[in-house]
């Protein structure tokens, strides 16, 4: 690999172990500091750590392989996530910064489900927390296959090489510098990934032979198996509502809600929300023109590509100079590590807040409240790295499982719990235990492939409807336990 490569990595790498340094003389006295930075995140750096830490190694290397295998008819996981990701700003993140601070001061998503139902504290502050740390496992996998998978592709490195390093970068800056290293990591992280996504495919669409948009989709047109049309003769509307459904997992992700609990104030929340739905659109419209112009790129140079996965890394490597390439593997590093950071950190943060803390010692200092969740970190790290083992892993496979069980299980809880007075805390169980319980046994029955003879429902559809179900009928038939406090006037 050439110097140029590596200089742009190192500094890189620098810079993000910088910033845990900082974090750390800053930002890790007090328990609050260290895994929510004091509520005190500005607009700017908690919509970009919103974003970052929700685009992950998918949005360079998953969406992208998508496009590339199958055509623009996949760009609809984009919109459906464009769409759920502006109503969970609006619906979601103001209630939940002012709620959580209210409600006893929660730091976690748990502790503020117990806070709001007291009737049940233990129990939700238990499922959830299992629920958040099984998940997570299986998300925080998702990143370092993708890690594993550059280290491979780009550098001709060990695959297994590649996942334990990009683990022990991520550790080195959170473990130092916990939630405001992770959030201003993330904020410069997704600087650098817009920016990457605004270059490559303006350099693709005229590279090599190409001559724009209509030669592009000249080529496009003539690959079998691949369609320029949005809607193709054996789409069904289940497969439609099958992409547009990851929208609705938004609602329910902690390291993306847990954002909304740091910004400064809740007069602040719709200026976050405007920089990161202005950031998303950048990204997702850089992501599809990746997938659909490296396709026409490859097709017209003869390459034979056998991941698809793989489509940013080609291109980096094929189209610019050295210092250019490290740059966008530093942008390829930091989508995976910014998602990463956030899944381990809040991770940790259940097992210390509502493990630890809860059935160990209810009176850890905030010292030893940051060791233990520090610990955590590096647990849950070696975890994910086990589940990443296998090289033949699909980056958006694992992220497709993990968001559809974070949707299911919390995402009509907080919604409810946010804005219905009525709901109860048996109705909070019931809706995150169904969740959770659907998405398991629709992916171990394989019905997200194949439903009752017919094609595939993804397991965050049923799971969303039932766990939202159970609260509203569980709710209606249980009374009232302490449980339900005024909310905020709208």
């Amino acid at each position: 690999m050439q110097t140029g490569v590596w200089i742009s990595l190192i500094v890189y790498f620098a810079a993000m172990l910088g910033i845990g340094f900082y974090a750390w003389r800053k930002s890790t006295a007090s328990n609050e500091e260290y895994m929510l930075g004091g509520r005190n995140l500005p607009p700017a750096v908690a919509a970009l750590s919103a974003g970052a830490s929700d685009m992950s190694g998918w949005l360079l290397l998953g969406l992208p392989g998508a496009l590339y295998a199958a055509g623009l008819v996949e760009a609809w996981i984009g919109i459906g996530l464009f769409i759920g990701a502006l109503v969970n700003w609006i619906v979601v993140a103001p209630r939940l910064r002012e709620q959580t601070e209210r409600y006893g001061n929660a730091l976690t998503i748990p502790e503020f489900l117990a806070n709001r139902f007291p009737s049940r504290a233990t129990t939700l502050r238990m499922v959830s927390a299992v629920i958040i740390v099984v998940f997570f496992a299986v998300y925080t996998a998702s990143g370092l296959v993708a890690g594993g998978k550059l280290f491979s592709s780009a550098f001709g490195g060990s695959y297994q090489a590649g996942i334990w390093l990009t683990l022990g970068i991520v550790l080195a800056y959170t473990v130092i510098g916990g939630f405001l290293a992770v959030c201003l990591t993330d904020f410069v992280q997704g600087l650098i990934m817009m920016l990457a996504l605004i270059i490559m495919p303006a350099v693709v669409l005229y590279a090599g032979e190409g001559g724009g948009f209509s030669q592009a989709g000249q080529t496009l047109s003539g690959v079998e198996g691949f369609t320029l049309s949005w809607w193709t003769a054996d789409m069904t509307l289940i497969g439609w509502l099958s992409l547009m459904a990851w929208g609705l997992g938004y609602f329910g992700q902690p390291h993306i809600i847990v954002r909304f609990m740091a910004v400064r104030t809740v007069r602040e929340v719709p200026t976050a929300r405007n920089i990161a739905m202005a950031w998303m659109a950048i990204s997702l419209a850089g992501a599809i023109g990746v997938g659909m112009l490296g396709r026409a790129y490859v097709e017209r140079s003869g390459i034979t590509l056998e991941d698809p996965e793989t489509i940013f890394i080609l291109l980096a490597e094929t189209l610019f100079p050295a210092l250019i390439t490290g740059f966008l593997f530093a942008a390829l590093l930091a989508a995976i590590m910014s998602t990463v950071s956030s899944q381990l950190l809040v991770s940790s943060s259940s097992l210390a807040e509502d493990f630890y803390k809860l059935f160990v010692n209810r009176h850890a200092s905030d010292t030893a409240l940051v060791n233990v969740g520090r610990a955590a970190v590096v647990a849950v790290g070696a975890v994910a790295a086990l589940i990443a083992s296998d090289p033949e892993s699909k980056v958006l496979g694992l992220v497709a499982n993990a968001w559809a069980g974070f949707g299911a299980a919390f995402g009509p809880l907080m919604i409810l719990s946010l804005t219905w007075q009525r709901m109860t805390g048996l109705g909070a169980v019931a809706g995150l235990v169904t969740g959770a319980v659907t998405v398991i046994v629709w992916i171990a029955f394989g019905w997200s492939d194949s439903f009752l003879g017919g094609p595939g429902v993804y397991e965050i559809i049923p799971g969303f409807l039932l766990s939202a179900a159970a609260i509203v009928a569980v709710s209606m038939a249980t009374e009232a336990r302490g449980e339900f406090r005024p909310l905020p006037a709208e």
